[in-house]
């Protein structure tokens, strides 16, 4: 089964993807890292972010087993992957290494922001998490925060506008739910409830299955 967790920044679209992954004992693959380890890489060589073959020469070199993801998720990281994200060609180089993983046995779950539009349009399992700006700032801050990062509540904000904007608007792959994606609204969720709730919906496609 390949379950698709799409979602803006910040929307706990990761922890519960990574929950669904080992509750249902599936593969997990957080498909941002992919662009953050790109971003990381060009920042580390000051490289322009929109220097193509720089983006895409660094993306087939990558391994994934080695990403560092505590220094992935750093939010300077994370804006400057929202910007490489964009690019066509760097999205196609990384496109056949997801559909890959997914594929594999005994079934997937990958998070990301086109997983059920674009990457697995025939997922049996589409979630679209969301959440408030306001609510994701406050989760962004706190995380930050934890990991001993300087937080500026009005910046983190406009931050996270500005990406869902880029993100939306971008010509390949716009942020959007799947037409057949089930919303998920985390804003007064916990994570425990954002995940029992995921399993609700999850089990209810397989019950559907099951009948058809």
């Amino acid at each position: 089964m390949i379950n698709a967790i799409d979602g803006p920044a910040a929307s706990v679209k990761g922890t519960l993807a990574k929950k669904l992954a080992a509750h249902y004992a599936l593969r997990h693959l957080d498909t941002g890292l992919i662009y953050r380890a790109v971003a990381k890489a060009m920042l580390e060589r000051a490289l322009r972010l929109d220097d193509v073959e720089a983006a895409v020469a660094i993306a087939k070199a990558l391994d994934p087993a080695k990403f560092d993801e505590a220094a992935l998720k750093r939010h300077g990281v994370g804006e400057a992957a929202s910007h490489v994200a964009a690019i066509p060609q760097l999205r196609a180089a990384v496109l056949a290494f997801q559909r890959d993983f997914g594929r594999g046995g005994p079934g997937a779950v990958l998070d990301g922001r086109d997983i059920g539009s674009v990457i697995f349009p025939q997922a049996e399992v589409k979630i679209f998490v969301t959440a408030t700006p306001q609510a994701r700032a406050r989760r962004r801050a706190a995380e930050l925060a934890s990991a001993g990062e300087a937080v500026n509540l009005g910046e983190i904000m406009e931050d996270i506008r500005a990406r869902d904007e880029r993100d939306s608007a971008r010509a390949i792959a716009p942020l959007r739910p799947a037409p057949d994606a089930h919303l998920l609204d985390t804003t007064h969720l916990d994570i425990d409830a954002a995940f029992r709730a995921a399993v609700d919906i999850v089990e209810a496609v397989r019950a559907g299955r099951k009948r058809g």
